[in-house]
């Protein structure tokens, strides 16, 4: 709750504003970028398919390249869950890339299987003895492409072998071997005698020309070996059988800077991790080294971060005594005014008539998970008059209060209960009575990302490029479909929709709807549409359509298709009436037995009012044998490149961005 706190440093009047701007600048930049020459472009499925599917691939090698990405950005490890999907576990795989870094095997196995789909291949997931593998199909067979435990198993044909194939060799073998069936310590014994290379001399002949073995049987990280291969595929529970996690595919990266607004991503932690109230483990990558330890095998894959597991910050000092700037880029100001700076006590915020309330609406969107959230403002106050603050988390359609200042002293909040595990809020200050006003506002939070895909710098010479645009924000519509995952994420009924046929569990039987209302603060640009669902039917399945006249009309779109073993679906839609500013978006269900919707993701990007480039300020901090070293440039166009060069490996520690004063 926020209330009055005595500071242990002194803060002036108008402390954190910005310097006001000329009244034609923009007062948001979007979709902001820094690249390096030495990491790859994975900031969203279109940036991913461009560093990584190159024209005239066979399928062969499209399916090694959706492998070999999550092989490269996501680590086996204890997974991060924000409760969004059926399963609690993150499972966008562009966002467990750029924000996480790490994940389980059945995560993993669901990011290759829905990479393929976008690649253009069919897949599907397996679950086997204690692990969970994927499938991907090209020339007409299907093949197993592990990226959790980095494996796959080479034919002598030079094709890649299925889990049925694999499976087939193990239990073959142990037909010869009852005794070492299910047995860890047996299998560990046995196949490392003969100076540990009996696994690859006495085994199955299919895993003794496997790659990704080392010289004494272990995987690439050194947690699984031969002996654990013996058992994921023995037929142990009546495996393979055909399930796999579902994933959710639309996030992108998308970073807006406005003046007074600081995004510090780090190459380090404080400790911090999405898991930390309690709702999971704690990684243990969070410990280790780039390198070491169980990321031994990151460099091969490009990896010159040192560790994976990144805090970073988003600080704004939002700016009071900028009229321009503020109103801007505010969701709403309404009924108040920047007082002149020649007026008794200075520029500030107030409301302009003291007979009606003044609006001040924030909104924190942020392509990294908060962690923690404080808020900080000086009142402005006279007898009468209060500031009641309100916070929602479901893109405005309902408000917390937390509380009314009635005093001129500075306010503080903690909200990192209500930020955590989000990525986008709203602040609303409603000012009432004669001489409400404030002098000060700042927001901060600790943000968690992956040092994986930042823009490092390695020895020797590096070219950094700044891109913006293009200039659009994007609202998210996503809430869990499991009611245990109320008061940790928000539900499917926090954004109101309109269901028909659906029990509480989001089952269907027969046909059933659910539509969400969509609104944008500007011009719709397009719709990203997904969601993911198990069918008890090959012939059942969900469609989607959507209405740009308030529900009174809808149109059908591409259809999901019907469903199978991999029941996961995503469409862009483009073809939006110029003006539009809401939709509604209908899934359908077509279900003869019965269909669960699993989880469900609507992105509804929109041009951004008042945006546009203005230069952007990067700052770049590491270390060169212990010395540290900055590097600091404006990009003053939207797309501008520079030089790095690093005489020594560099350290890296952080990078900012801001807008140039």
């Amino acid at each position: 709750m926020l209330g009055k706190i005595c500071l242990a440093i002194c803060v002036t009047a108008g402390a954190g504003a910005a310097v006001a701007q000329d009244a034609k600048a923009p007062a948001v930049v979007c979709n902001v970028k820094v690249l390096s020459d030495k990491v790859k472009d994975i900031s969203s499925l279109e940036m991913w398919k461009k560093s990584y599917l190159k024209e005239g691939m066979s399928d062969k090698d499209k399916g090694l390249a959706c492998w070999e990405t999550v092989v490269t950005y996501q680590h086996q490890e204890t997974p991060p869950n924000e409760f969004l999907q059926q399963e609690s576990n993150v499972l966008d795989p562009i966002k467990l890339f750029n924000v996480y870094g790490y994940s389980l095997c059945s995560v993993a196995a669901g990011e290759v299987a829905a990479l393929a789909r976008e690649a253009g291949l069919k897949s599907r997931g397996w679950t086997i003895n204690a692990h969970c593998v994927p499938e991907v199909q090209w020339d007409n067979s299907w093949h197993m492409l592990d990226s959790s435990l980095i494996n796959y198993f080479p034919k002598p044909d030079g094709q890649i072998a299925s889990v049925r194939e694999i499976s087939d060799a193990v239990q073959g073998w142990l037909k010869d071997h009852p005794e070492l069936k299910g047995d860890d310590a047996k299998l560990r014994a046995y196949g490392w005698v003969d100076q540990k290379t009996a696994w690859k001399k006495l085994g199955p002949d299919l895993l003794s020309r496997n790659p990704f073995y080392n010289g004494r049987g272990w995987w690439p990280a050194g947690t699984h070996g031969w002996y654990s291969t013996m058992q994921e595929y023995d037929g142990s529970g009546k495996t393979p059988f055909d399930w796999i996690s579902l994933p959710a595919l639309g996030y992108q990266v998308n970073i807006q800077l406005r003046e007074g607004e600081r995004l510090t991503r780090n190459w380090s932690h404080k400790g911090l991790h999405i898991n930390m109230d309690g709702s999971g483990g704690k990684p243990g990558c969070m410990t280790m080294v780039t390198g070491k330890d169980a990321l031994q095998y990151t460099p091969k894959y490009g990896d010159i971060a040192p560790g994976r597991v990144g805090n970073g910050t988003l600080e704004y000092n939002v700016p009071m005594t900028s009229a321009t700037a503020l109103e801007g880029s505010a969701a709403r100001f309404e009924n108040v005014v920047i007082t002149e700076a020649s007026s008794p006590g200075g520029q500030f915020l107030s409301v302009k008539d003291a007979e009606k309330p003044g609006i001040l609406e924030i909104r924190m969107p942020s392509s990294y998970v908060y962690l923690t959230g404080k808020l900080r403002f000086i009142p402005r106050m006279e007898a009468g008059s209060a500031i009641a603050v309100s916070f929602s988390d479901n893109n405005g359609l309902d408000w917390k209060k937390l509380s009314t200042v009635k005093n001129g002293e500075w306010a503080e909040a903690d909200t990192t209960k209500l930020v955590l595990r989000r990525y986008d809020y709203r602040l609303r200050f409603e000012l009432t009575g004669k001489g409400a006003g404030m002098r000060s506002l700042e927001v901060f939070h600790d943000i968690q990302h992956s040092q994986r895909p930042l823009p490092a710098l390695d020895k020797g010479q590096n070219t950094i490029t700044l891109t913006a645009g293009p200039q659009e924000g994007m609202i998210t519509v996503e809430g869990s479909t499991s009611a245990e995952a109320k008061g940790k994420q928000l539900l499917l009924t926090d954004f109101h929709p309109q269901i028909d046929g659906f029990n509480e569990t989001y089952v269907a039987r027969n046909k059933a709807t659910i539509a969400f209302p969509v609104e944008t603060p500007g011009e719709m640009t397009r719709l990203r549409i997904g969601c993911a669902y198990r069918a008890s039917s090959a012939d059942d399945g969900i469609d989607v359509q959507v209405s740009f006249d308030g529900g009174k009309t809808f149109k059908a779109l591409e259809p999901f298709g019907k469903s199978d073993s991999f029941a996961t679906r995503y469409l862009v839609y483009k073809d939006i009436p110029a003006g539009t500013k809401s939709a509604v978006v209908k899934y359908v269900a077509t279900s003869n037995g019965s269909l669960q919707l699993a989880n469900f993701h609507i992105n509804a990007d929109y041009k951004q009012p008042n945006a546009g480039f203005r230069p952007v300020k990067v700052t770049y901090v590491w270390d060169e044998g212990g010395v540290e070293k900055k590097d600091e440039h404006v990009a003053r166009t939207t797309e501008d490149t520079w030089k790095i060069a690093c005489a020594e490996n560099p350290v890296m520690k952080s990078i900012a961005m801001e807008l140039a004063k």
